[in-house]
């Protein structure tokens, strides 16, 4: 057996992996681990718009494993946490290898895209399993000054600013991005929508809309003010998501408006635990 042979034997048996029932269930409990998270924070910025601060809690991935954490039976909860999004991260890195379901799966674009989300959902799953291990500064550090300080030391490097300023366009851009899809009900594509009801159809459209639409705002708001801090060159200008909601009680609308935001939050869980059900993964 030539060494080809034994490439393209070893290439065959990692796509039936990446095909296989236990990474359609990684997936799919990716999903619920995200959800989770999502409904968390958006309950936890909800408290922030009505309760005065938010007892001193961060709305923001901290913020929820700072909650579940308290919580009855907690550490397994962080466990069964981290490892759902473990599995989200390999079923992301399969896209990104060897394709993603649909037509347009195997497309360059989205493998990429595929291999930032891997990227992501990797660090997420190890700052969660650190902080179920014992090392909280892992998981529940806040992401207001996580940003502030990845800013500080991108503004130091040669063409700091650019830097700084087009990653905060990305950002923005992204949002924006989010909340068009989402309106626009692109998700369909990745239903399983023959074998959905009416009702689940109705359930997944309003929490897929409003969900995307809050989470978009969000990306789309963190962005700007990581543009801000650019062009002021300063680092404090950056917001992490904890700041970002926050700011939104700054506006006219006051408390409502995050209230809002944070519903949509809460409705992005929702339609990540209907992904888990019915999407074609």
């Amino acid at each position: 057996m030539n060494a080809r042979t034994l490439t393209d034997k070893g290439r065959g048996t990692a796509e039936q992996a990446a095909n296989s029932k236990a990474m359609d269930a990684a997936a799919r409990w990716g999903f619920v681990a995200r959800g989770a998270i999502y409904l968390l924070v958006g309950v936890l910025a909800l408290r922030v718009a009505f309760g005065g601060g938010g007892g001193g809690q961060q709305a923001d991935r901290g913020g929820a494993l700072a909650e579940i954490a308290a919580k009855p039976m907690g550490a397994v909860l962080l466990w069964a946490l981290g490892a759902g999004l473990v599995g989200m991260a390999l079923w992301r890195l399969s896209e990104a290898l060897f394709g993603a379901a649909g037509p347009d799966g195997h497309k360059a674009g989205k493998r990429l895209l595929s291999a930032g989300r891997a990227v992501f959902y990797g660090f997420t799953a190890y700052s969660v399993l650190a902080f179920a291990a014992g090392d909280e500064g892992s998981g529940s550090g806040s992401s207001d000054q996580e940003s502030r300080d990845i800013t500080a030391r991108a503004l130091e490097l040669p063409g700091g600013r650019w830097i700084v300023g087009v990653a905060g366009v990305a950002i923005a851009a992204a949002g924006l991005w989010i909340g068009v899809r989402a309106v626009l009900r692109k998700y369909h594509k990745h239903l399983k929508l023959a074998e959905m009801s009416r009702p689940a159809r109705r359930f997944v459209d309003v929490t897929g809309v409003g969900g995307g639409t809050a989470r978009g705002a969000l990306f789309t708001v963190a962005g700007v003010f990581v543009v801000l801090a650019a062009v002021a060159y300063e680092p404090d200008r950056a917001k992490g998501v904890d700041d970002t909601l926050r700011s939104f009680t700054e506006t006219s609308a006051g408390p409502w408006l995050l209230a809002l935001v944070a519903v949509g939050l809460m409705l992005f869980g929702l339609f990540s635990w209907a992904m888990a059900r019915w999407r074609r993964v």
